[in-house]
């Protein structure tokens, strides 16, 4: 098993000015689970192809261990990768496929047959390994994909997107599978995906990149808790964190008609005589319909989920109109058309700096 390095590692296309990865700094530790999230075009999939020897490195250096691989070639530097399309051969079976490149490393047949049955036994193949790709389901096909990285025993898993072509439940219970699979065989990690929640159901740290630029690396529940800026704090969490321009007032941020108490230290901190106020769905406080407390949303639409729902309404904030999405029981669901009062919860909120999007609060 290997670390994997990204020592300012930068991706500039032929005929372009700007980078498409712009000095990457990630370290990964020997077995973790990172995954690389951001809008389409952020630059993760260009990070993956340039980790696995399919793009240059313009500048900076890429390492798998004590290895610096910035200039091997794909086949030197020990890793397997997993693509959104499976890219199986169509005419050879399943066991054919998953050994395929250990015969092309002339690995002898009997152990081939041996690996292959093991990888087909944890990924629960064993019945299909005669058939052909076009018998098997989706899901079944993105296992054989997986199966075929395994039995290779690299140091390195790389996956782009593995699961997008799969429906919505298959999705969920696949990317369950590939979690509990990388941990039981320990080997280090790197996966894409455009998915924030898949990012955080499956990551041991999560990596947002944007514009070619790494925003933020950690643990998922440390960038829920504690987004490093604007942009991630609207990036990660489903429905989206409520981001609301708010003036400073004595005490803290004025919400409509209420007075919030944020840190001070924050608003210390800030150049603007705004500042911009994060709150999550499920962290804002209803008020009773006779008070006049907060923020008056008004209710557009109830998503309703059973156990809790998502009304998502509009407010008035000073002069503009801003859309809000608030949590509340599934028992106690407002009617559409109606007017909530909501307030953000005592040490609950965000705050970041209006102009540049730095996180200012603790």
């Amino acid at each position: 098993m290997a670390t994997v390095t990204f020592d300012k590692a930068t991706r500039i296309y032929p005929g372009s000015t700007k980078p498409a990865v712009d000095a990457l700094e990630i370290d990964i530790e020997d077995g973790e689970f990172l995954v690389l999230v951001g809008p389409s075009g952020c630059g993760k999939s260009t990070s993956l192809r340039m980790l696995a020897g399919l793009e240059d490195v313009n500048d900076g250096a890429i390492r798998i261990g004590e290895r610096d691989v910035t200039h091997l070639p794909p086949k030197d530097r020990d890793i397997a990768m997993v693509f959104q399309n499976y890219a199986l051969y169509p005419h050879m079976t399943v066991a054919d496929n998953m050994g395929f490149a250990l015969k092309i490393a002339g690995v002898n047949k009997a152990e081939i047959r041996q690996k292959v049955e093991e990888a087909a036994k944890i990924l629960d193949l064993t019945d299909y390994l005669d058939r052909k790709p076009k018998a098997l389901s989706g899901g079944q096909r993105q296992r054989v994909a997986m199966g075929r990285a395994i039995v290779r025993e690299p140091q390195v898993f790389l996956m782009d997107e593995p699961l997008s072509n799969l429906d919505a439940k298959l999705r969920v219970s696949t990317r369950t599978q590939i979690a509990s699979l990388q941990r039981r065989l320990g080997i280090t990690t790197v996966y894409v995906t455009h998915d924030q929640v898949e990012a955080l159901t499956m990551g041991d740290r999560v990596a947002v990149l944007k514009d070619g630029l790494l925003q933020q690396v950690d643990t998922p529940r440390n960038m829920y808790d504690r987004p490093a800026n604007l942009f991630v704090a609207g990036f990660i969490g489903s429905p989206a964190m409520n981001l609301v321009e708010v003036p400073i007032a004595d005490g803290g941020v004025k919400f409509g008609n209420s007075v919030v108490p944020v840190d001070r230290d924050a608003l210390a901190a800030a150049t603007d005589k705004t500042v911009t106020v994060g709150v999550r769905p499920e962290h804002f406080d209803v008020a009773g319909a006779e008070s006049d407390q907060g923020l008056a949303v008004t209710v557009n639409v109830v998503e309703e989920l059973g156990s809790d729902a998502f009304v998502y309404g509009t407010a008035k904030v000073g002069d503009e109109t801003k859309d809000l999405v608030v949590r509340v029981g599934g028992r106690n669901v407002p009617e559409k058309g109606s007017t909530l009062h909501v307030v953000p919860r005592p040490g609950e909120s965000h705050v970041f700096a209006t102009s540049s999007g730095a996180r200012l609060s603790d």
